[in-house]
């Protein structure tokens, strides 16, 4: 399954809000270093019920606006 997510970081509180065509990912972690990624794909792997080694990020690694792949 192949979602468009939206990553807010820095964010005062981590959440997950359904957008009309992504998800808003907000994560508490900063942009430096991969941090807020790392803390995206745990967030989204509880939603989602999923282990985290499941959930690759196709494109945007380094964008605000990222495609994930969920297997």
């Amino acid at each position: 399954m192949l979602i468009k997510i939206k990553v807010i970081a820095n964010a005062k509180v981590s959440g997950i809000v359904q957008e009309a065509d992504y998800l808003k990912v907000k994560v508490t972690k900063p942009a430096v270093d991969g941090k807020a990624n790392e803390a995206v794909i745990e967030l989204l792997a509880k939603h989602f019920n999923t282990k985290p080694s499941r959930i690759k990020i196709v494109s945007g690694v380094t964008n605000s606006l990222k495609t994930l792949r969920i297997d």
